[in-house]
C-alpha cells in the first residue's frame, strides 16, 4: 500500500513538474509564439473585456490544482487495479522474453539447417556433373571398343559369303567403317590400334580380292556376242559400293577395273555401231536421189542404147514432196529401232531419214545409259566424266561420224537432209531433259556436216533452176508448169519440217527458199514469154502462182513469207487480167473513162465536149452487147483457170471492176460538158446490172 501512495505522489509530483515546466515554456516563448497567443480568439475576448489577465493565471491554476487532487483521487481509488495491471505486465514481460530465448534458438537453428541444405546442394551439383562425365566417357569408350573390336560374324561373312549375299554387303560396309576408324586412331597414335590392324588388313585383302573377281566376271560378260549388256551392269549397279570399297582402299585394284571396264565397253560399243551402221545403211531404198533429181531436171531422161533410144520417165515424187516422212520428227521420233534382220526378211526398205534415226535413237539411248552408269557407279562428275564418257565413247563415235559422212556426202534429198537436221536439234533436247549433256560436241558436228550438204545440194536446186531452158521443160501453156508444182511441194516440204521444230525459221534456211523463189519467178517469167498471146501470158502465171499458194495455205499452219509474196504476184496478175479480158467487150468505154478523168479533175470543158458524138455510141453498144458480154467473159474465165474458187474470184473480180468502170463512166458523163447529150437517158441502171452480177456470184 505504501508503495501505490508513493507512485500516487510521483504522479502527482510529475503533473506538478509538468505544470511549471509549461508555464515555464509559456513565458519563455519568443515574440513570435506570444504574437500567436495574441491571436488566439479567447485571449483577444478576454483582453477586450478588460479582465485582468493575473487574476485570470490563478483561477486557472486553482483549476489545475483542483485537476490534480482528483486525479490523486482517481488514482488511489484505482491502485488495486494498476497493482494487478502492473502484476500482469511483469508476467506477460516474462513470457514474451520466454518466447524471444525460444524464437532466438529456433533462428539458430534454421541457420544451421540452411548451411546444410547449401552444403547438400552443392554436393548434388558435384555428383551430377561426375555422373555426366563417367556416361560420357562410358558412352566413347563402349563406341570406341564396338569400332575396335572385329565380330566373328564379319569374319565369316567376309570369308565365306558370297559377294551378292545381303549378309556380305552389310559386313562390307562395317569393315569399311572400322577402317577408316582404325586409320583415324594409328593417326592419333593410340596403342590399341595396333592389335587389331593386322586383322583388319587381312579382312581388307579378302574382300577386294572377291570384289576385283566378281566386277572382272562381269565386265567379260560385255564380251559375249548377243548379250544384252545392261543386264550385267544393273547388277554392278545395285552393288556400287564395290567400287567405292575399292576407290577408297586400293587406288590401284580401283583403276585396273575402271581400265578394264573402259576397254572392253569402248569395243563393244565400237562393235555395236559399225555393225548396226553397216547392216542398216544396206535397207536404204534403191532409187534415191540422184544428182539429176533437181528442180530444173526434165521429166523424161533419154537413155541411149544401142538397139534403141526410149524415154525413160523417173517418178521423183519422193524427192520433192514431204508425205509421211515427217513422222521421223512426230509420232516416229522414239519409236522402235530398226532391226535390221527382221527387215531384210520382209523386204522392208527405208529413206535415209529413217535410218539416220534409227541410229541416232540408239546412240541417244545407249549414251543415256552409259553416262548414268558412270556418273553412278564410278563415281565421277564434271570434266572427268565427260573423259571418262569419251574413253568409252569416242570410238564408236568417230565411226559413226565417218558412216554419216560418207552416206550424207552422196545425199541428194534435200528435205531428207532438213529431216536430219531437225532431229538432232530434238534428240539433243531429249539428252539435255535427261541430264546428259556429254553428246553437244556430236550433235554439233553432225549439224555441221547436214548443213554443209544442204546447202551444196540447195545450190544445186538453184542452179538448175537458173539454167533450166524453157522451150527443153516440154510445151507450154496455161496449165500449171510440173516444175511449178515441184518447186511447191519441195518449199512447202522445207516449210513443214522447219515448223515442226518448233523454233523460228532458220536463217539459213530462209535464205536459201528466199533464192529458190526468186529463181521460180524468173522461169516462170521466160515460160510465160514462149506464150504470144498476153491474156495467155496472165492465165499461165495466175494459175501457177495459184497451184503454189493452194500447197503452201494447205500444209501449213500460219502464214509465211513465200505465201504473202506469192499472194502479192498472183494478184498483180490478176489485176492485169482483167484488163485485158474486159478490154475487147468494153474497150471503147474503158478507153473514154480514162481519157476523160483527168480532163474532168483538171477542169478542161472545152476538150470534154470533143468527147460528145462518142456518148450515144458507147451509151447503146453497151446496152445492146453488157448481158451478153458478161456471159462470155464467164465462159471464158472458166475455161481458162482449173481451180474453180479461182476461177470464181477473178471472175467476181472482173465485174467488180465492170462496175467500178460504168460508175465512172456514169461520173464523166454527169460533166456540164455532156449536160446536152440526150444519150444518157438510155444509160442502164447500175442497179440493173448489179441484179444482174448476182447471177454469178458463187454459191459456197
Amino acid at each position: 500500500m505504501s508503495s501505490l501512495i508513493d507512485n500516487i505522489r510521483k504522479l502527482s509530483l510529475d503533473a506538478g513538474d509538468s505544470s511549471e515546466r509549461l508555464a515555464l515554456e509559456a513565458s519563455t516563448s519568443d515574440a513570435e509564439a506570444l504574437s500567436q497567443h495574441l491571436e488566439d480568439e479567447f485571449v483577444q475576448s478576454a483582453l477586450m473585456s478588460g479582465m485582468d489577465l493575473r487574476e485570470y493565471s490563478k483561477s486557472i491554476e486553482k483549476d489545475l490544482k483542483t485537476v490534480e487532487r482528483d486525479a490523486v483521487k482517481d488514482y488511489i481509488q484505482q491502485a488495486d487495479q494498476l497493482a494487478s495491471l502492473h502484476q500482469e505486465i511483469s508476467s506477460c514481460d516474462k513470457v514474451l522474453e520466454q518466447m524471444e530465448q525460444l524464437l532466438g534458438g529456433f533462428q539458430a537453428d534454421l541457420g544451421a539447417i540452411s548451411s546444410d541444405i547449401q552444403r547438400l546442394q552443392e554436393q548434388s551439383v558435384l555428383m551430377n556433373q561426375r555422373l555426366k562425365n563417367r556416361q560420357a566417357v562410358r558412352g566413347e569408350l563402349s563406341q570406341f571398343v564396338d569400332d575396335m573390336v572385329i565380330p566373328q560374324s564379319m569374319i565369316q561373312a567376309i570369308f565365306e559369303r558370297q559377294v551378292t549375299e545381303r549378309e556380305f554387303l552389310e559386313q562390307l560396309h562395317e569393315l569399311q567403317h572400322k577402317i577408316q576408324f582404325i586409320k583415324a586412331q594409328e593417326f592419333k597414335e593410340a596403342q590399341a590400334a595396333l592389335d587389331v590392324r593386322d586383322v583388319i588388313e587381312g579382312l581388307k585383302q579378302k574382300a577386294m580380292e572377291k570384289i576385283r573377281e566378281w566386277l572382272i566376271q562381269k565386265i567379260y560378260q560385255f564380251r559375249k556376242p548377243l548379250t544384252n549388256y545392261q543386264i550385267p551392269q544393273n547388277a554392278m549397279l545395285k552393288n556400287r559400293f564395290f567400287y567405292e570399297f575399292l576407290l577408297g582402299n586400293e587406288r590401284q585394284v580401283a583403276k585396273e577395273i575402271r581400265d578394264e571396264y573402259v576397254d572392253t565397253l569402248g569395243k563393244m560399243f565400237y562393235s555395236y555401231f559399225k555393225t548396226y551402221a553397216s547392216r542398216l545403211f544396206r535397207l536404204q531404198h534403191d532409187d534415191t536421189a540422184t544428182k539429176e533429181d533437181l528442180l530444173g531436171a526434165e521429166d523424161t531422161i533419154r537413155v541411149s542404147g544401142f538397139f534403141s533410144s526410149k524415154p525413160q520417165v523417173r517418178n521423183r515424187a519422193t524427192v520433192f514432196s514431204l508425205g509421211q516422212r515427217i513422222n521421223v520428227l512426230t509420232t516416229d521420233l522414239e519409236a522402235p529401232l530398226i532391226v535390221p534382220h527382221v527387215a531384210q526378211q520382209n523386204n522392208e526398205r527405208f529413206q535415209f531419214e529413217a535410218l539416220f534415226r534409227s541410229l541416232q535413237f540408239a546412240m541417244v539411248d545407249h549414251a543415256s545409259h552409259e553416262y548414268l552408269f558412270l556418273c553412278d557407279f564410278f563415281l565421277v562428275n564434271g570434266q572427268s566424266l565427260f573423259d571418262f564418257f569419251g574413253q568409252i565413247m569416242g570410238k564408236a563415235i568417230a565411226n559413226i561420224m565417218k558412216a554419216l559422212e560418207e552416206k550424207i556426202a552422196i545425199n541428194f534429198d534435200a528435205i531428207s537432209l532438213q529431216l536430219c537436221i531437225q532431229m538432232c536439234a530434238k534428240y539433243e533436247e531429249i539428252m539435255l531433259k535427261r541430264g546428259v549433256s556429254a553428246l553437244d560436241g556430236y550433235w554439233k558436228n553432225i549439224r555441221s556436216v547436214l548443213w554443209d550438204r544442204f546447202d551444196t545440194v540447195m545450190h544445186l536446186h538453184i542452179e538448175s533452176l537458173r539454167l533450166a531452158d524453157a522451150k527443153r521443160l516440154g510445151a507450154v501453156d496455161t496449165r500449171p508448169h510440173y516444175i511449178v508444182r515441184r518447186y511447191a511441194e519441195f518449199t512447202t516440204a522445207l516449210l513443214v519440217v522447219s515448223q515442226h521444230s518448233g523454233m523460228p525459221i532458220d536463217e539459213r534456211l530462209q535464205a536459201l527458199i528466199t533464192r529458190l523463189q526468186a529463181e521460180i519467178e524468173q522461169l516462170l517469167a521466160k515460160m510465160a514469154a514462149e506464150l504470144k498471146n498476153p491474156k495467155e501470158k496472165h492465165i499461165c502465171l495466175i494459175n501457177n502462182y495459184d497451184l503454189v499458194l493452194s500447197v503452201l495455205m494447205e500444209r501449213l499452219n500460219e502464214d509465211t513469207r513465200e505465201t504473202s509474196s506469192f499472194k502479192e504476184l498472183q494478184q498483180t496478175q490478176i489485176n492485169r487480167y482483167v484488163e485485158e479480158m474486159l478490154f475487147p467487150h468494153f474497150g471503147a468505154l474503158m478507153n473514154f473513162v480514162n481519157e476523160c478523168e483527168p480532163l474532168v479533175d483538171q477542169g478542161h470543158t472545152e476538150l470534154l465536149r470533143r468527147y460528145t458524138e462518142k456518148v450515144p455510141n458507147l451509151v447503146r453498144s453497151f446496152s445492146a452487147d453488157w448481158k451478153k458480154s458478161i456471159d462470155q467473159i464467164n465462159q471464158e474465165v472458166m475455161r481458162s483457170f482449173s481451180n474453180f474458187k479461182n476461177g470464181t474470184n477473178i471472175l467476181q473480180g472482173a465485174l467488180t471492176q465492170l462496175i467500178q468502170y460504168y460508175h465512172r463512166f456514169q461520173k464523166v458523163l454527169a460533166h456540164q460538158a455532156f449536160a446536152n447529150c440526150a444519150a444518157k437517158n438510155e444509160l442502164v441502171n447500175i442497179h440493173h446490172i448489179m441484179v444482174e452480177l448476182k447471177k454469178y456470184k458463187p454459191i459456197y
